[in-house]
Order: C-alpha cells, then sequence, then structure tokens
C-alpha cells in the first residue's frame, strides 16, 4: 500500500502542505497523477457527480480537463481535524467556443491513515468573465506559496 505523506492527524503547517500539494498535483491537469493521491476505493461527489474508484477518477478528469481548457487553480486552507480538512478555491477555465469561466467552491476531505484522501465532496459555482478579468495564470509562483488567495 503506497504512503501520501503528510499523514494524519494534521497540523495547521501538515494540511496547509496537503493542501498545496494538490493544488499543485491538479494544476499538472494529468488525471493518472492526480489520481494517485486518493485511495482505490475513493468516493467523490463533484457538484452533481458521484465518482468511486482511481479509474473513474481518471476519466472524471480526463472528460473534465478535455472540457475545461488553459484550466489553473488555487487551494486555500480552511479548517482542518485529524484526518479532515476543509478547502476553498477558484479555478479559471475557458470552454471550447472561448468563453472564460472562474469557478469558486469548497472542498471537503477525508483521509485513510496512509494520507490517501478517501473522500471528497465538492460544491462549485461557475461565473463567467472577460478574458481581461482573468487572476489565475498557470500554476501558483513560488512568491504567493502558503498565502490566501482573495475572493474577487
Amino acid at each position: 500500500m503506497s504512503t501520501r505523506p503528510p499523514l494524519p492527524p494534521f497540523t495547521r503547517e501538515s494540511a496547509a502542505q496537503k493542501v498545496q500539494a494538490a493544488e499543485d498535483a491538479w494544476n499538472t491537469r494529468d488525471p493518472h497523477k492526480v489520481a494517485l493521491a486518493y485511495s482505490e476505493d475513493s468516493v467523490w461527489r463533484n457538484r452533481d457527480t458521484f465518482v468511486t474508484g482511481r479509474a473513474e477518477i481518471v476519466a472524471f478528469l480526463t472528460a473534465k480537463w478535455e472540457r475545461e481548457l488553459d484550466y489553473a487553480l488555487r487551494k486555500d486552507l480552511w479548517a482542518f481535524d485529524g484526518d479532515r480538512i476543509a478547502v476553498r478555491f477558484q479555478y479559471e477555465c475557458r470552454d471550447a467556443d472561448g468563453r472564460w469561466w472562474r469557478s469558486y467552491g469548497n472542498e471537503l476531505w477525508e483521509f485513510d491513515g496512509n494520507g490517501l484522501m478517501t473522500r471528497r465532496e465538492a460544491s462549485i459555482n461557475d461565473v463567467a468573465i472577460d478574458e481581461g478579468a482573468r487572476r489565475i495564470r498557470g500554476p501558483r509562483p513560488e512568491a504567493e506559496r502558503g498565502r490566501s488567495f482573495p475572493l474577487q
């Protein structure tokens, strides 16, 4: 069985490390790499979609990033306790017609003792934006790590 540090129970520092690692992985837009952070039987609710297991996670993310072009994400630690972390996030992407979107959301995460996420619940709202209103362009620069991302 693989281990994915940091491991629960989380401290503020280790929870922030877990959040940054997730942001970094999702910004690769590599479904196979991202899926390795989840347990083999991980369950998700993403908006109105329910996903179970790594194979379904890979399929879900593959379809997501085929649709959500130039995807770039920021995650912030909201709260933590024991083996759970709450995250707020924003990402921007464009669709095939060239329209830009900013998506705001909250995630609830639960981890096993090996640091793999066993449960992910995501609630997300989308806002159409003009290209000139974009604020998220690629992975987070090193100088911005550890800083909360502004709401607007």
